[in-house]
């Protein structure tokens, strides 16, 4: 009987588990951040960060750090788009917001090395945007004095579209 029994399990979880990479299907799916939805997120972290009184530049990317939205307050340095760009794409690629990057990547520390990637920029304000645990996009803000200020004004743009991002 307890022959049987083992039998039948081990059986089942062949049955139930693909043997071979073959197994897996040919196309995958997933999620970005519509357009509009990119815009909605970089405008209300420009409006917030104007209310805190800086000038800045909001850069939105997709999950997979190209940019969808990019906007210069009118008093925003001139660098600062593509510092927001490599913020915002530094975020995705790492999978973590830029602060946490910073703290991990000092001199001394056996992520260092990080630092010298290409496009890589850690200093505060690029946070990954995620929707029901996956990274649908990210957004880098530079401009303010200061990266956790930067920070700060990214975070209010993504609760600003949480409701959007629920599915």
């Amino acid at each position: 009987m307890l022959k049987r029994f083992f039998f039948a399990a081990v059986l089942t979880i062949f049955l139930t588990f693909p043997l071979h990479a073959d197994d897996q299907p040919a196309l995958v799916s997933f999620k970005v951040m519509a357009l509009e939805t990119a815009q909605k997120l970089a405008q209300a972290t420009l409006d917030d960060c104007r209310k805190k009184g800086y000038q800045v530049a909001v850069s939105v990317v997709d999950r997979f750090g190209t940019v969808q939205v990019t906007l210069r307050d009118r008093f925003a340095g001139v660098h600062t788009p593509e510092t927001a760009r490599r913020k915002a794409w530094t975020a995705i690629s790492f999978r973590t917001d830029t602060i946490t990057m910073w703290e991990q990547t000092k001199t001394g520390t056996t992520a260092s090395g990080i630092r010298f990637v290409r496009d890589a920029l850690m200093a505060g304000g690029g946070v990954p945007v995620e929707a029901a645990g996956s990274i649908v996009g990210g957004i880098g803000v530079s401009g303010a004095p200061g990266g956790d200020i930067d920070d700060e004004c990214a975070r209010v743009g993504i609760e600003s579209i949480a409701d959007l991002l629920e599915f």
